[in-house]
């Protein structure tokens, strides 16, 4: 696999609070990626960095050949249509629509005003995440698994290169959470979409992950395969293995 982010060497810092102090990660095209720690360890800051959404203090960030670091705000905005956004907790639009909400960034980003293709693709989009028929139903007609599989589906439909989950499964029961691991593996094997997923699902992540950064005190202590990070020395990692699983073997690899 090519490398599609490249970061090396950042620091980021919110006055005396020193969050990302030397980060440095590969992101492979094609693959999934998991970032794990602890809470406050700096992973949404680190994600949103990538996107250019917060400016960093020291070191650089590549998109493909591209220098992101060194990029001009509206340069930065054109790229950034090829990354998606998964947020937390969905993030749509209590007052509109899900047609609405899913047209939102085609109409305001990408500026499409065909009012048949706007529909064309929200209604592709809604039958792909297995949701058809619920265009006008507003969010608050929506279950929990059914919001976050929408917000999934507004982050899509700018067909992006990259989608970032951030805790995807936050709020949800297992079975739901299952699903929606498994809407991710749809994402990246079906539309061929890098994904880079935040989670605090550790055994998700060894499950469903290609590659697994573990984010500890503003640097990455362990990164490599699902095998490979298991294996690290690393205490911290260690004790996210003992309380995820216990004495359990540890099961790895991408899931079918």
């Amino acid at each position: 696999m090519a490398t599609l982010i490249r970061v090396r060497d950042v620091y980021k810092s919110f006055g005396e609070n020193r969050v990302l102090q030397g980060v440095s990660l590969d992101i492979e095209e094609g693959s999934i990626s998991a970032l794990i720690g602890q809470s406050g360890t700096g992973k949404s800051v680190l994600f949103k960095s990538i996107m250019g959404m917060l400016s960093i203090d020291a070191g650089k960030i590549w998109y493909k050949d591209i220098e992101l670091t060194a990029l001009s705000k509206a340069e930065l905005i054109t790229v950034r249509q090829h990354f998606g956004y998964a947020f937390q907790n969905a993030a749509l639009f209590d007052s509109m629509t899900v047609a609405e909400n899913l047209a939102f960034p085609l109409t305001e980003v990408l500026g499409i005003k065909n009012q048949a293709e706007i529909k064309k693709r929200v209604e592709e989009m809604l039958d792909w995440i297995e949701l058809p028929g619920i265009e006008q139903l507003h969010p608050a007609d929506l279950s929990g698994g059914m919001r976050k599989r929408v917000g999934v589906a507004r982050a899509l439909i700018m067909r992006p290169d990259v989608l970032f989950f951030d805790e995807p499964t936050t709020g949800l029961d297992p079975v739901l959470s299952d699903t929606i691991y498994q809407l991710v593996r749809r994402v990246n094997r079906e539309l061929n979409v890098t994904c880079i997923i935040i989670t605090h699902d550790i055994p998700a992540a060894f499950r469903v992950a290609d590659k697994i950064s573990v984010l500890h005190q503003g640097i990455i202590v362990a990164d490599g395969s699902p095998e490979e990070v298991a294996r690290s020395n690393e205490p911290i990692v260690q004790d996210f293995i003992r309380l995820s699983f216990g004495e359990l073997k540890v099961k790895v690899g991408a899931a079918s």
